[in-house]
Order: structure tokens, then sequence, then C-alpha cells
């Protein structure tokens, strides 16, 4: 019609359209930028709509324990219920893998590596897991045969399974093959499995072929035990491909450096979300300005301010729309 604009305003936009478009963004600029553009992306951003897939890996990486916990503890329950997919490292709280469980039904992939989870709350949660697809527990090293049973038993649904694990963290082991036993006795419809750097025989990886007849991949990367003849192979699992295990890797290429340290380098991005979760920013320049100038990132930092949030920018302590 004569008058009307040809456009649509950003913020007329639907929620669940907002969250699909924001996903393409960092978790710093989902948590700390786009609240302040306007209110209804602030209102997408606080629901749903934006953390039915939840991947903070990278970030989880390099923050502190504590700062992790609050972080999954908020983004989980952001998400309502709706939750298909989530990625953290690191995570070392009974509280948080319950926390997962109990809003995992509709979940279907799960990376969690270089968590400290148990065999006991393994065995707690895993019937909670029901609709897993995808499940990454690579480098987890407090776990074993007992856990991976209880999932082969609940997840009937797992196609892949990440189970790699750093060499110095099985170096010292006699034997996993009770790992890979559990795996092939509970886990028939898995297309994909990653056991790098375990301790298992070829009669056990056999076995898991056997059992696990869609299996497509297998990564045997630094299982130096195992030695499968290549004409067997081909003539009896045409379709597989097999990883290893004498392949160069990353640990082999950089002397089996851990990664999983974290730094400060995302401290600030952690009590910026933090301050925000308790109520409205503090407007207390000195911490804020602390946070940022030592890490140097606030000159990467691109604000954009639009009009109808006049009344919200002091929350954040952002000057007002030009």
């Amino acid at each position: 019609m004569e008058g009307e604009s040809e456009f649509r305003h950003w913020d007329e936009l639907i929620p669940d359209a907002l969250g699909l478009i924001f996903r393409n963004l960092s978790l710093q600029e989902v948590l700390t930028v786009i609240p302040g553009v306007c209110k209804s992306w602030r209102r997408a951003v606080i629901g749903p709509y934006c953390w039915q897939e939840i991947d903070i890996e990278e970030w989880s990486n390099r923050c502190q324990p504590d700062h992790l916990d609050r972080m999954v503890e908020m983004l989980i329950t952001r998400s309502s219920g709706s939750l298909r997919k989530l990625c953290v490292s690191g995570l070392h709280n009974d509280m948080m893998f319950s926390l997962i469980a109990e809003n995992a039904g509709s979940l279907q992939t799960l990376r969690l590596p270089r968590s400290e989870m148990s065999d006991s709350i393994v065995a707690q949660i895993a019937g909670r897991l029901s609709a897993v697809t995808f499940l990454d527990l690579s480098y987890c090293s407090k776990i074993g045969a007992p856990a991976l049973e209880a999932i082969g038993k609940h997840c009937k649904l797992l196609v892949v399974l990440c189970r790699n694990m750093h060499p110095l963290d099985t170096a010292d082991k006699l034997s996993q093959d009770d790992e890979a036993n559990a795996i092939a006795s509970t886990m028939p419809k898995l297309k994909r499995l990653e056991m790098a750097y375990h301790v298992i025989s070829t009669e056990i990886v056999l076995k898991i072929l056997s059992s696990c007849a869609l299996l497509e991949f297998l990564d045997l990367r630094g299982c130096w035990d195992v030695k499968l003849d290549d004409k067997f192979m081909k003539g009896n699992f045409p379709n597989l491909k097999v990883l290893g295990p004498f392949v160069m890797d990353y640990y082999e290429m950089n002397d089996w450096d851990d990664c999983s340290d974290y730094s400060d380098g995302s401290e600030y991005l952690a009590w910026e979300f933090l301050a925000g979760e308790m109520g409205d920013y503090d407007d207390d320049d000195e911490i804020y300005e602390g946070m940022w100038d030592a890490e140097g990132r606030l000159e990467e930092l691109e604000l954009r301010f639009y009009d109808g949030i006049e009344e919200d920018a002091g929350i954040y302590g952002w000057p007002p729309s030009p």
C-alpha cells in the first residue's frame, strides 16, 4: 500500500526466526550485544528460541569452573525443555549432569569432552538420555565400562559414540577391553565409533565389528595392539572405513600437549553474563572497565544501537542511540 515501507523492521521478526539468525553469532555477541539492540531481540535471547542448540565448547575450554557451572545452568534453564543439542567441555559438578538429564527430553546431540562424571552418576542419568543419537565422552577419564554399559542399555537410538582418550590417561592401563566389550554388547546401531588411544586387543575389535553391523567408521588411532589384516577387512567389511592405529595425529605432532587448560581470556564474558542474569547491570564502571581493559578486547567488539532502546541503554552502561 502507498505510504507503507516495503521492508519489515528487524524487531518485528518472530522469536523463532530471530533465534535461527542469532545462531550465526558468537556466544559473546548473543549474550552481551543482542539484548541491548531492542526489546524484541532481548526477549528472544532471554527466551528458549536461541538455546535449543547450545554450543559453548570452545568458550568452556577457557573459562573458570565456577563460571562454567553458572553459564550451563543459565542456558539450560533458558531452553525451557526444548534443548536438542548441548556441547560443553570440562564439566566437573554432578549437579550439572543431573540438570542436563532433567532437561534431556528432546536432547539428541550431547558432547561432554574432558568432563569429570563418574560411573555412578552416568548410571543414574542414563535413563533420561533415551533420545540421544550422538554422544561424545572423549577424555572423560573417570568413567569406564559400567558407564558405557548403562548408556548402551538406555540410549537405544545411539548411532555415534566418541570415546577418544588422551595418550597419557591410558599409558598406565593394562587393558580396556571391558569398555570395548560394553560397546559391542549394548550398542548394535552404531554407525560411527571413535576409540583413539585405547589399550584394546584385536579380538575385542573384531567383536565390535561383528556386533555393530551398521558401522561405517571406526577410529583406532593409537590402539597399538590392534592388528587388522587389510585383505580380511576389505573382504568382510567393504563399507567400513578404519582410521589407524598407525596415524600421526594432534598429540604426536604436539608432544601430547593437553589443550584442556583454561586461560583467563574469557573471564570478562563470564562476569558480564552473570551480572546480567542477576538483574540489571551494575553501574560499577571500575569493575567492568578492568575486565575489558585487561583483556584488550573492547576494540574488537562492535556495538550498534537502534531507536527505541534508550530506556534500556543505561542498564548496560552503553550510550543512547544516536
